[in-house]
C-alpha cells in the first residue's frame, strides 16, 4: 500500500458497547454470567414468546446514569425505549429495544492523553440497549447455531462525535474508557470475553477540506490493540481508493486479526431502515432528581483526580501516580497502604517493584495478593528505622513474608537473622580490617580517587554479609578516611 497519508486527515469516530454489570438481564431475571452452556440463561421472555412482558432492570439504569455523569454528560430525565426493527437469527424478537431520540445521557466529553498532546474527545450521546445473542458458525458443519445466554444483556452504547484524528487518539480514548467503565463498576471491560466491543466509522478527507469523507464502520473489534490495527488499515485502504480515482460505498466491514485486514460484510443500513417506533410494553420513566443525586454520592475518585492528588499531596511523580491508578483496585491497595505509613514515595516503590513483579510472575491480580496493605507498611517501617536495606527487604524478606503472612515482618527478619548491624563496635572492625587489607587503595583515594568509597562499603557488606547498615558503613569510613 502507499502512503500518503500526509495529504489527508484521518476522521474517527467510535461506538463502544459496554456490558453493564448487573446480576441479571434489561428486561427479566435470567443470569447473564459469562461462561454458561449455551441456551441455559434463557427464558419465555428472552425467547420472546407471546404474551410475555418485559420489565425494566433498575440497576441497569443507575449503572447508565453513573457512566454519563462520570463522562459529564447532560442525563435526560425523560426516557423510553424504542424497537429497532430487523431480522437476525441471533435476534428472538425480531427487534431490538434500544433507545433512539431519547438516550438517557447527551453530549459529554472523555479527556485523552497522547504524545501530541491532551484533548476531549466529544460525546453525542450514551444510550442503553439490550444485546442480542451468538450466532455460532464452527459448531455444525452444515448449520448455524445460535446461543442466546446473551440476548437481552443490557448494554450502554457511548457514542462519540467524529473527533478523532488518529489510530493513536483512539487507542487512548478506548483505553480511557475502559479504565473509567473498571473505576465505577459499570463494567469489567472484558473485551477478549465481549463485555465491551468497539465499532470504529472511519473515513478520510484531503487535509484542509471541511467536508466529511464516506465513512465506512469496522465492527465487533475485541482489544484495544485491534481497534488501533483496524483503523489504520481501514484509513489506508481508503486513501489508497481515492489515489486510485474509484468511490467509497458505505459499508459494513469486519476485521481479520490473523492478517490484519478488514472486509465488507453488507453494505450500511441507515436510522430509517430500522423503523424506530416506541415500545408499547415498556412504559415511559422519569428519572427523580434525588435518583440522579444518589447515583452522583456514589461515584469513586477516579483516575484523574487520583494522579492529581498523588502528585500534589503525596509528591509521587507522575509516572508512578498513573501506573498506581491504572487499576482501581491498585490504587485503592495503595491508598490503605499509606494509612499505615507516611513515606508515600516507599509505599508506592513497594507496590511498582516487588508487588507488581509478583503479580506478573503469577499472572495474578493486586485482589490475589495475600498480604494486606498494613503488611507493606510495616516493609517500609522496617526499612524506615534501618533495620535492613531495601535490597534485603525486597529480595529476601519479602518472599519469607508471603509464605508467613501471619507473622510481622520485624519479627520474621529477627528469626532470619536479616537485621543489620548498625553498632559501631560491632562494624569498626571489620571495616579497619576492609582499611588495612586495601592500603593501596586508601592512598589513592586521599590523593583523589573518591570514587572509591563504594568499593570500600562493598567489601564490608560481603563480609557481612549484606547485613551491615550501609549507610552507617559509609559514615565509619569516610571518619576513618580522614
Amino acid at each position: 500500500m502507499s502512503t500518503v497519508n500526509e495529504q489527508y486527515e484521518i476522521v474517527i469516530g467510535l461506538e463502544v458497547h459496554a456490558q453493564l454489570l448487573t446480576q441479571s438481564k434489561l428486561f427479566c431475571g435470567d443470569s447473564i454470567a459469562f461462561g454458561a452452556e449455551p441456551n441455559t440463561h434463557v427464558s419465555p421472555i428472552t425467547l420472546a414468546h407471546p404474551g410475555t412482558l418485559p420489565k425494566m432492570n433498575r440497576q441497569a439504569i443507575g449503572h447508565a446514569i453513573k457512566m454519563g455523569l462520570a463522562c459529564n454528560c447532560e442525563i435526560e430525565k425523560k426516557n423510553y425505549f424504542a424497537r429497532k426493527n430487523y431480522f437476525y437469527p441471533d435476534l428472538p424478537k425480531g427487534y431490538q429495544i434500544s433507545q433512539h431520540t431519547t438516550p438517557i445521557c447527551k453530549e459529554g466529553f472523555v479527556p485523552i492523553k497522547t504524545e501530541a498532546g491532551e484533548k476531549n474527545i466529544r460525546l453525542n450521546r450514551i444510550h442503553m440497549e439490550e444485546d442480542a445473542g451468538k450466532s455460532l458458525h464452527d459448531v455444525n458443519e452444515f448449520n448455524t447455531a445460535v446461543d442466546y445466554n446473551r440476548a437481552g444483556t443490557p448494554l450502554i452504547e457511548i457514542v462519540t462525535e467524529p473527533d478523532l484524528r488518529s489510530s493513536d487518539e483512539a487507542f487512548a480514548y478506548v483505553s480511557e474508557l475502559r479504565k473509567l467503565v473498571r473505576y465505577l463498576g459499570v463494567c469489567d471491560g472484558n473485551m477478549e470475553e465481549g463485555s465491551m466491543r468497539c465499532d470504529a466509522n472511519v473515513s478520510v478527507r484531503k487535509k484542509g477540506d471541511e467536508q466529511l469523507g464516506t465513512k465506512v464502520e469496522v465492527k465487533n473489534l475485541n482489544s484495544i490493540r485491534n481497534v488501533k490495527r483496524a483503523i489504520d488499515f481501514e484509513a489506508q485502504r481508503l486513501i489508497d481508493m481515492l489515489e486510485a480515482g474509484e468511490t467509497i460505498k458505505q459499508q459494513t466491514r469486519s476485521f481479520d486479526a490473523g492478517n490484519g485486514t478488514t472486509f465488507a460484510i453488507r453494505d450500511k443500513e441507515d436510522a430509517e431502515d430500522y423503523r424506530y417506533f416506541p415500545d408499547p410494553d415498556l412504559t415511559p420513566f422519569d428519572l427523580k432528581d434525588d435518583f440522579i443525586k444518589e447515583i452522583r454520592a456514589s461515584i469513586p475518585a477516579l483516575p484523574a483526580e487520583r494522579v492529581a492528588i498523588y502528585c500534589s499531596e503525596y509528591k509521587l511523580p507522575e509516572y508512578d501516580a498513573l501506573v498506581l491508578t491504572e487499576e482501581k483496585e491498585t490504587a485503592d491497595y495503595f491508598e490503605a497502604a499509606i494509612q499505615h505509613t507516611k513515606n508515600y514515595k516507599a509505599a508506592a516503590n513497594w507496590l511498582l517493584g516487588p508487588v507488581k513483579n509478583w503479580m506478573n510472575e503469577h499472572s495474578k491480580s493486586i485482589n490475589d495478593f495475600e498480604l494486606k496493605p498494613e503488611q507493606i507498611a510495616a516493609l517500609v517501617q522496617c526499612v524506615d528505622d534501618g533495620k535492613l536495606s531495601f535490597s534485603t527487604a525486597s529480595t529476601k524478606l519479602f518472599h519469607l513474608l508471603l509464605q508467613n503472612p501471619t507473622v510481622a515482618p520485624a519479627i520474621l527478619a529477627e528469626q532470619n537473622n536479616l537485621i543489620q548491624q548498625s553498632d559501631s563496635s560491632e562494624l569498626e572492625p571489620v571495616i579497619d580490617a576492609v582499611l588495612e587489607q586495601l592500603a593501596d587503595k586508601v592512598a589513592a583515594y586521599k590523593k583523589g580517587k573518591k570514587g572509591l568509597l563504594a568499593l570500600f562499603v562493598g567489601e564490608v557488606m560481603k563480609r557481612t554479609k549484606g547485613k551491615a547498615d550501609p549507610k552507617k558503613t559509609n559514615e565509619i569510613i569516610l571518619e576513618k578516611l580522614k
